[in-house]
């Protein structure tokens, strides 16, 4: 059976928990307060399973981040960057500062010529990152239902990583855009800022991005 652990217990690590078991996945969600997953856990079933970031991490060859942006450097120090080393993570973070929006444009702790995943992939080297998720709402994130299939970009510095992420993607009903190497996180992080607008300002949140050609 395929396996997936994932980092983090808030409220896009359960979707994307739900997501993976309804694709025919084992789950393993990893979190500093094995509470917080106690309902979740019961309702999941039998494939299921809760316990700390760490054994999250060491469960599966492709792992998810999900946790605030704030906070991942962290986490991973947690988890044992050992236990994540040449392994796929699923970079579902955004770098999103503790400070108001202004005029529903959310603000970021980071710079336009560095992104969070950036940031991440030059402290832990050896771990193969891959920016996805980040550009909708927990609610679209595993089989999006709009009037037209959307596109999940996504980034990174290894291919084989990347490939892992796509097929997932597709399987989850996703069209994909690869986007380069880490770099690209510059541009993708921002999606987020831009997707958040109408949410925050006319309270509309089912809507995703969708790249077009002639």
């Amino acid at each position: 059976m395929k396996k997936i652990g994932i980092i983090g217990s808030g409220v896009v690590a359960r979707a994307l928990g739900n997501g993976f078991l309804r694709h025919g996945y084992e789950v393993f969600l990893g979190t500093r307060d094995a509470a917080k997953l106690e309902e979740w856990k019961e309702k999941a079933g039998s494939k299921a399973h809760v316990g700390s970031v760490e054994d999250a991490a060491k469960f599966s060859g492709t792992v998810v981040l999900a946790v605030k942006g704030s906070a991942a450097a962290k986490v991973i120090e947690e988890a044992g960057p050992q236990n994540l080393q040449g392994k796929t993570v699923i970079d579902t973070t955004n770098p999103i500062a503790d400070i108001p929006p202004d005029n529903g444009v959310i603000k970021f702790f980071t710079n336009a010529d560095e992104s969070l995943m950036e940031q991440l992939q030059n402290r832990f080297p050896e771990i193969h990152f891959v920016k996805a998720f980040n550009s909708v709402g927990n609610a679209y994130m595993v089989d999006p239902q709009f009037t037209e299939k959307p596109t999940m970009f996504i980034c990174g510095n290894n291919d084989q990583a990347k490939k892992q992420v796509h097929d997932i993607l597709e399987d989850f009903g996703w069209e994909v855009e690869d986007m380069g190497k880490a770099t690209g996180a510059r541009a993708i992080e921002p999606l987020c800022i831009l997707w958040c607008i109408p949410g925050i300002l006319k309270g509309k949140w089912n809507h995703a991005f969708r790249l077009v050609r002639n």
